[in-house]
């Protein structure tokens, strides 16, 4: 889900940096300007990506770094829906279900 999550957000960062016009927020507390989010969206984006990936090769610290990627695009997520609630409720979404999946306890026998 990392590998789904990750390219999207590099997608709607992108989207930002262009200046597209489907962003639209009034007064609104985490107001930034359109290509900061855009680049916060990309560098969020790519961290899960390179989490993605630590944990579909089963490397030690995949699980550890992607629930962080995770959480932190959880975040940044959050801070955007007023923005386009229509895209960050559904990837908010993902990144519950990664933080779920990956931080549950897997017993090894």
């Amino acid at each position: 889900m990392m590998m789904l999550s990750g390219p999207l957000s590099i997608l709607m960062g992108a989207s930002g940096i262009a200046g597209d016009n489907l962003f639209a927020a009034s007064q609104y507390a985490y107001r930034f300007d359109l290509t900061a989010w855009g680049w916060i969206h990309i560098v969020v984006g790519l961290a899960l990506v390179i989490a993605g990936m630590g944990v579909v090769t089963n490397q030690s610290w995949g699980r550890g770094a992607g629930a962080a990627a995770a959480g932190v695009s959880l975040i940044t997520q959050f801070m955007f829906v007023p923005y386009y609630p229509l895209w960050a409720i559904p990837v908010m979404t993902l990144d519950l279900l990664v933080i779920f999946a990956l931080t549950r306890f897997q017993a090894s026998f």
